[in-house]
């Protein structure tokens, strides 16, 4: 029977109820302010480092040390203090407000200890990589930022090699899926990609929050597919597998590089913007330290957080294609339009489904839920596929 895929779009999306979507569209709201408030946030505690001169202090202290040593040192000092300044806003909008949505159940004493330990890590691994980086800034001279480029590829490339091995182990548990018809369905649909079947994990994500939700996280033969426990509880076999169609579609086309290449290249302009203006914002904030020294790094990493923002548009932009091949994919793969599309309704529940055009452009990493499951019905529509029984 022909269907009308508008018609059938607007009775997915008023499925969730009007409190429902106006209590998404309050959350979603709340979320685009938060991209501003943590902005100053963050301006605000490099100012308080800068008048501090601890970061000055440190770096004397170490004057008998080599420049490597100095600026991985300062480096740590500093977003290990940055963190810790900034964790009542980190507890405020990763706890707080996430509990008072009912968007997670996490105890108290756990959100702070994952935070935490999240700083610990920011600090290891921001004091390796801005320790290239002033290497780079005293033997490149003014070519120095367009050198960052290739240290941020092969940065964030190290770490999403090691991250599903030796860090996210760190906040979850991840185990292979468990026997049954899930995993038969699961393995079937990797086989069919020539994906191992030891690259599909369900994990704790039910630890952390409440939303429907996978990812592909890694690179080379540490790639995987995770599906959170929340999936697999509160979903259909059906809604899984066009899920994981999704997700194996991330895999196959490779998205993950893309996504590397793209903030490798912007992390280049930063540096950029940073090598031309430096000066100028450092006398602003108060900050005496030439950009070739460590203590310059406060100034830095205010500059690259501005043009991160800034470039918000970009990235989600260019996040928002690679989804909707993702979800094309699975439609073509798994043929399950109503499953895909009651999936994403899950989804309606924390990403408000009726963007206006410019919110969805300036802040939205997918398509609207609304557009997406016209998608999958306009698809179902064209290819004829019953309504799944």
């Amino acid at each position: 029977m022909a269907i009308d895929p508008q018609s059938a779009t607007v009775a997915y999306i008023d499925s969730i109820g009007a409190d429902a979507l106006a209590k998404s569209a309050a959350y979603t709201v709340g979320n685009h302010w938060l991209l501003l408030w943590g902005l100053l946030v963050g301006i605000v505690v490099a100012w308080l480092i800068i008048r501090s001169r601890l970061l000055d202090r440190v770096d004397t202290r170490l004057v008998r040390r080599g420049p490597n040593t100095r600026a991985f040192v300062v480096s740590v000092v500093y977003f290990a203090v940055a963190g810790i300044l900034s964790l009542p806003w980190a507890i405020y909008r990763g706890w707080l407000r996430e509990t008072s949505y009912g968007r997670s159940s996490q105890p108290f004493a756990d959100a702070l200890l994952q935070d935490l330990l999240g700083i610990a890590i920011s600090a290891l691994l921001g004091g390796l990589f801005f320790m290239g980086v002033y290497a780079l800034i005293r033997r490149a001279g003014k070519r120095w930022w367009v050198w960052s480029g290739a240290l941020a590829i092969g940065g964030i490339s190290a770490v999403l090699l090691v991250s599903p091995v030796v860090i996210e182990p760190l906040f979850n548990d991840y185990k292979p899926v468990p026997a049954g018809p899930v995993r038969d369905a699961l393995t079937g649909m990797a086989e069919e990609a020539g994906i191992p079947a030891g690259r599909i994990f369900i994990y704790d994500g039910s630890r952390q929050s409440n939303n429907f939700t996978a990812n592909v996280s890694g690179v080379g033969p540490y790639a995987r597919i995770a599906i959170s426990d929340i999936a697999l509880k509160g979903a259909s076999l059906e809604e899984v597998r066009a899920v994981t169609a999704h997700e194996i579609g991330h895999y196959t086309l490779r998205h993950v590089w893309r996504s590397v290449l793209l903030l490798s290249l912007i992390v280049m302009v930063a540096f950029f913007a940073a090598d031309r203006s430096y000066s100028w914002v450092a006398a602003r904030m108060g900050s005496r330290a030439p950009l070739v020294s460590p203590t310059s790094l406060p100034v830095i990493m205010v500059m690259v957080s501005i043009l991160f923002l800034l470039a918000l548009p970009v990235r989600n932009g260019f996040t928002r294609v690679g989804e909707v091949q993702a979800d094309r994919y699975s439609l073509e793969t798994a043929r399950l339009p109503d499953a895909l599309a009651s999936a994403l309704v899950k989804a309606a529940e924390y990403r408000y489904p009726r963007p206006g055009a410019m919110q969805e452009f300036l802040f939205y990493s997918h398509p609207s839920v609304e557009r997406r499951v016209r998608m999958a019905m306009d698809w179902k529509a064209a290819n004829s596929v019953e309504p799944a029984k």
